[in-house]
């Protein structure tokens, strides 16, 4: 199971934003669709860039540097020149805290 971080308010990442934060180590981008949360890591597996940057449409985030997409609700990649899915982290909300899960 994983153990919870709150990294945000709710107020903090309004519909239709995203947030980057630096969690134990790890940068990880927090998007808001239409209500919902969703987190991955904000680093395109092709080149390391930071993918949090790039242009998001629908649940199809492309990286600024070459054009890799992911899909931000499960990591995995939709577009080439990345073959390797984004890690990506589960996201509750508790009252208004965001919160990120990390495994142990």
């Amino acid at each position: 199971m994983p153990r919870f971080i709150t990294v945000a308010t709710t107020a903090e990442i309004p519909p239709g934003e995203r947030e980057v934060f630096e969690v134990e180590g790890l940068y990880i981008g927090v998007f808001n669709v239409s209500g919902t949360y969703y987190a991955i890591e904000d680093r395109c597996t092709h080149d390391d860039g930071p993918l949090a940057e790039g242009d998001l449409d629908g649940f199809t985030i492309t990286c600024p540097r070459h054009g890799a997409q992911f899909d931000i609700r499960d990591g995995r990649v939709l577009a080439m020149p990345a073959v390797i899915p984004v890690p990506w982290f589960p996201v509750r909300v508790e009252g208004d805290a965001i919160q990120i899960g990390l495994e142990d």
